[in-house]
């Protein structure tokens, strides 16, 4: 569906404009239209496909939506897709946005999400120094926006695994911990891979050869690359500490192992001495003198009972019991 079809010139709006007089304002000067679509149908982009000229793979791939981040010239234009990431109520929502841009157009097509961009659009309204550098400065104000979005879940997952980091250490959590560690590391990696081959891809719009379109606004897309670099820094921190809260998961599976290992071969040693006493008194041999002695059998019963205490005694000191 169409959100918003604007025209504007020398950085201020013109107006609110329909579809079909889009090709109109093209042709003004120090002129450039805005549109933004959500979930838009075949037909809305092949009809935007013919009002500015867009290239044919780059409709396909903003139809198709599930692509990589990433940023493609086509002759004069250029298109980017972006994953969208966003925090809502408490929970990691994930989307996609397309944007075509063009020396004298913009086009966005979010794909998902809940968060609208009516924000971008009015900060960009309330600058019009900066509005009149026309597309290459509303790309760019598109894409801080979507990186700024980034941030929040950064802090989310943070908070989410210091919460395991809390639990780490008591007795009975560690199934459920490394469950919630491993599905907090399958979030942490889509959010790698909506920031890595994005930080990657913007390179291009600030150095080198830039695109004609980034020309007056490559000193902005580096401020945002730094932020890319910035969240994929924190990413692999909180990888790394997952990484660790796992291992160290693990060792206490082995340390709480190795203590019911200890209590068993304890109970195991003092039964195996009872065990033996009454292995050698239950042989029936004639010539067995504990045979003939009136107080054989409570002895015998008062030194295995003797004996085990003394074995437990030693195995609680040490820790085994």
């Amino acid at each position: 569906m169409l959100i918003n079809c604007v025209a504007y010139q020398k950085g201020k709006k013109l107006a609110d404009i329909p579809i079909a007089e889009i090709s109109d304002y093209l042709v003004q000067p120090d002129c450039f239209v805005w549109v933004a679509l959500r979930d838009a149908a075949p037909e809305e982009l092949s009809e935007m496909q013919q009002e500015f000229g867009l290239h044919e793979l780059a409709v396909e791939d903003a139809h198709h939506g599930h692509q990589r981040p990433k940023i493609e010239e086509y002759d004069d234009s250029i298109f980017a897709v972006m994953h969208l990431i966003e925090i809502i109520d408490g929970e990691l929502n994930f989307g996609e946005l397309a944007v075509f841009a063009g020396k004298n157009y913009v086009l966005s097509v979010r794909n998902g999400g809940q968060q609208n961009f009516l924000g971008v659009r009015s900060r960009c309204e309330q600058e019009p120094h900066l509005l009149k550098l026309g597309a290459g400065f509303v790309f760019y104000a598109l894409m801080d926006a979507v990186v700024d979005r980034y941030f929040p879940a950064i802090d989310a997952l943070e908070s989410e695994l210091e919460l395991i980091e809390d639990k780490i250490f008591s007795k009975g959590s560690t199934r459920s911990n490394i469950e919630q560690l491993y599905e907090l590391k399958r979030k942490v990696m889509r959010l790698k891979h909506a920031v890595a081959p994005l930080m990657e891809a913007s390179g291009k719009l600030y150095s080198g050869r830039v695109p004609a379109v980034c020309a007056n606004t490559k000193h902005y897309f580096r401020d945002v690359s730094d932020h890319l670099s910035r969240v994929n820094t924190s990413i692999d921190s909180i990888r790394d500490t997952i990484g660790t809260a796992i291992q160290v998961n693990l060792s206490m599976v082995a340390i709480e192992e190795s203590e019911v290992n200890k209590r068993l071969a304890a109970w195991a040693g003092i039964f195996a001495v009872a065990t033996a006493f009454a292995g050698i008194w239950g042989m029936n041999f004639k010539a067995m003198p504990e045979l003939q002695w009136d107080y054989g059998y409570p002895m015998a019963l008062g030194l295995i009972a003797v004996t085990c205490g003394v074995l437990y005694r030693r195995f609680k000191r040490a820790g085994w019991l």
